[in-house]
């Protein structure tokens, strides 16, 4: 049974098709890339399945759970976070901050809790505090705890940024361009930090690159889109990084 599948997702803007029909199944701990040329709708896809937008057609749903395109508001908590093309991070707040920030979606004590200092808020912060060091620990950012977001190499940001939605405890894992800028040597290190995260936190990822030694080199199954649409073929590719056969499917 599939972690998460899409069926018929449509996407219009005025007179303009952004999706067409687009369907996706994601095993667990699947990690399949999204490619295409600019304007194909892989951030679209991906916005609809994130819930920014509400699609026109079709809907996303994990099985037995299940959310449709009116329940976009229930899948954060469902298990689905993403990451940004442009990296979105608060950059004048400490590395620790930035992560804690995610973990408020889940906090039972008020803010009149948070304002009159409560013993459950109290306890809360503490909790939220470790687990944001844990994770920082698990992507190597633990000594860059107290700097600024913003004093950050750019692959650190990047780091953080999926620290962040490592916090929110997700299934699946939306990736959106996260080697966009980086140097070879930079790239490389993000490969292998992916299939290392992807393992330990036992999550199925799906991913939207351009850079095809990053797609060749770690997905396991190859998504193409075209104008909105899929290409639709199917044949097997062979990776030089990872043993077995790749599928790029349409």
């Amino acid at each position: 049974m599939p972690l998460f599948s899409a069926e018929h997702l449509t996407m219009r803007f005025g007179g303009l098709t952004a999706v067409d029909d687009f369907s996706l199944a994601l095993e667990p701990r699947d990690l399949v890339g999204l490619i295409g040329p600019n304007g194909a709708g892989k951030t679209t896809v991906f916005n609809m399945i994130s819930g920014m937008l509400q699609t026109d057609r079709g809907k996303g749903f994990f099985p037995g759970r299940g959310y449709n395109r009116v329940e976009a508001k229930c899948r954060h908590p469902q298990g689905v976070a993403r990451t940004f093309q442009n990296i979105r991070l608060f950059q004048d707040l400490k590395v620790t901050e930035n992560v804690m920030i995610s973990y408020h979606g889940r906090l039972r004590s008020s803010f009149l809790g948070a304002v009159l200092g409560t013993s459950l808020y109290r306890r809360e912060e503490r909790e939220m505090r470790d687990g944001a060091m844990t994770l920082l620990r698990q992507v190597y950012l633990e000594e860059m705890a107290e700097a600024k977001a913003g004093a950050l190499s750019y692959g650190q940001q990047r780091r953080l940024e999926i620290a962040r939605a490592l916090a929110t405890k997700p299934s699946l894992l939306l990736l959106d361009e996260p080697a966009a800028g980086m140097n070879p040597r930079e790239t490389e290190e993000l490969m292998a930090f992916f299939l290392k995260v992807k393992e330990d936190f036992s999550l199925t990822v799906l991913l939207i690159e351009h850079d095809m030694r990053v797609v060749m080199g770690i997905c396991q199954r190859i998504k193409v889109l075209t104008r909105g649409g899929r290409l639709p073929r199917e044949r097997p590719v062979r990776s030089g990084r990872i043993p077995g056969h790749f599928r790029l499917s349409g």
